[in-house]
């Protein structure tokens, strides 16, 4: 009978160092390992004890109450295993448990939103899990638009706007322009700045500037589709000024641009390429800047028809 007793108290010392798991932890097999903030929902069980086993959301002020518990648990910045610490520590403290086996799981994020917004196909607002990367950022936005500028504006938490290169990231796959985030973090792609085409061409419009230091007057002409029959021999050039408000216009001689007796001439963003008919009338800068505040893609008929 002494034996079968002995027998018996291995048996349980046995038992109590493999005690069965709490719950099924399939948070952790799909949520990255990462510190709680504010309200994430996290599932909180204890061995043996139903009551205490629940679902919990984090606070704005990142604690979390418990039943039974005269006071609240910090949650913000913690490991899953420190506030399962933590939790466990507070149980004794209060004399509610001699010695609990506590479990922690994040069953959703809500502290670690990411947004991507501008000139994407696809505006998003997400949650950080795992290693979440710019590129991958970008791609969840369904990629960038084809208004998008040469830079996309990084906003780090605490820090400053980090400016990364389009042609830097994409293009030549830099590791260091592809940013890891952790949350928080907000990403703006400006538009790309114009150059606005109107007069007697095939296709009026606004053409992005993509490279300014590669932008002229024929590649412009030919994103126009080229000029009409109708087109005069000079054409005109409207920048604006340093002082950010007035214009002035530069004459170009755009027949002998054509036939590659006088260079081409390099274009800004923001400059208005007019080529007027070869009847010698001419809009005036009020006129053109006018029709592009309508639409944008108008012909020599609609600029005539308001100039008249």
């Amino acid at each position: 009978m002494i034996r079968s007793l002995f027998v018996l108290l291995a048996l349980s010392a046995a038992l109590a160092q493999h005690r069965p798991p709490i719950m099924e932890d399939a948070g952790r097999a799909n949520l990255p390992q990462q510190s709680i903030g504010a309200n994430d929902l996290i599932a909180v069980s204890v061995y043996d004890a139903p009551e205490l086993t629940r679902s919990v959301r984090v606070d704005a002020d990142g604690a979390i109450h418990l039943p039974l518990l005269k006071n609240q648990i910090e949650a913000d910045g913690l490991l899953p295993r420190q506030l399962e610490a933590a939790i466990a520590a507070a149980l004794k403290d209060e004399q509610i448990l001699v010695d609990p086996i506590v479990s922690v799981t994040i069953v959703e994020y809500y502290s670690r939103p990411i947004s991507v917004a501008g000139a994407v196909r696809k505006p998003v607002t997400f949650q950080a899990t795992g290693n979440i990367t710019l590129l991958e950022a970008i791609a969840r936005a369904e990629g960038l638009s084809a208004e998008a500028g040469l830079e996309i504006l990084v906003s780090l938490p605490q820090e400053l706007v980090r400016r990364i290169p389009v042609k830097a990231l994409i293009d030549a796959a830099d590791p260091d322009m592809n940013l890891r985030l952790m949350g928080g973090e907000e990403i703006r792609v400006p538009e790309a700045s114009k150059i606005y085409v109107v007069g007697n061409v095939k296709k009026p419009g606004a053409f992005p500037v993509r490279d300014s230091a590669d932008t002229s007057v024929l590649k412009v002409l030919a994103l126009a589709e080229g000029l009409t029959q109708y087109s005069a021999k000079l054409a005109y050039i409207y920048r604006r000024e340093p002082d950010g408000v007035s214009k002035k216009e530069i004459e170009i001689e755009m027949e002998k641009i054509m036939k590659r007796k006088t260079p081409d001439v390099p274009l800004v963003a923001d400059d208005i390429l007019y080529i007027p008919d070869n009847t010698g009338r001419r809009a005036t800068l009020s006129v053109l800047e006018k029709v592009l505040m309508i639409g944008g893609g108008v012909g020599a008929a609609a600029i005539y028809g308001i100039s008249r």
